[in-house]
């Protein structure tokens, strides 16, 4: 729950900074996409090390249990 808070709560800092910043919107726009596709990857990031860590630990629990079974 904190983390989810800290994300939005950052994400609002962002947006805040972004509305308030006396640039082009062009700049703006840019600046929007960056972030967008920083905290996108962030999200694709972790979800993908989380799956490597859940698929090591199911083939080394298969491992163990081959080796039981010998």
């Amino acid at each position: 729950m904190m983390a989810w808070g800290y994300f939005i709560f950052f994400v609002g800092l962002l947006l805040i900074g972004l509305y308030t910043l006396k640039e082009p919107l062009m700049v703006k726009g840019y600046y929007l996409i960056g972030c967008v596709g920083l905290i996108s990857s962030s999200f694709t990031v972790s979800k993908v090390v989380r799956d490597n860590q859940e698929d090591e630990d199911s083939y080394n629990r298969l491992l163990s249990q081959q080796d039981i079974e010998k």
